[in-house]
């Protein structure tokens, strides 16, 4: 499943919540939270007791995984 890159917009906020991630993304939060835990999908921050996800990471993390996925096809 590709992740709506059209909500990845330069005229949205930089930075993502993780439900709005969640959203982008179309995975549970809790996966989201996961991940984070274990080191794996884009890197999210502390901001006080929230996370955030710089959107620009986010992209950068989105376009790893289809180049990964490109060159395991090949």
């Amino acid at each position: 499943m590709r992740p709506d890159t059209q909500s990845l917009d330069s005229g949205s906020s930089e930075f993502l919540t993780t439900a709005e991630l969640s959203s982008i993304l179309k995975i549970p939060s809790g996966t989201l939270r996961q991940w984070r835990h274990r080191g794996f999908g884009p890197r999210g921050f502390a901001l006080g007791s929230a996370v955030r996800y710089r959107r620009k990471v986010v992209e950068a993390w989105i376009a790893e995984q289809e180049a990964a996925d490109r060159s395991s096809a090949a």
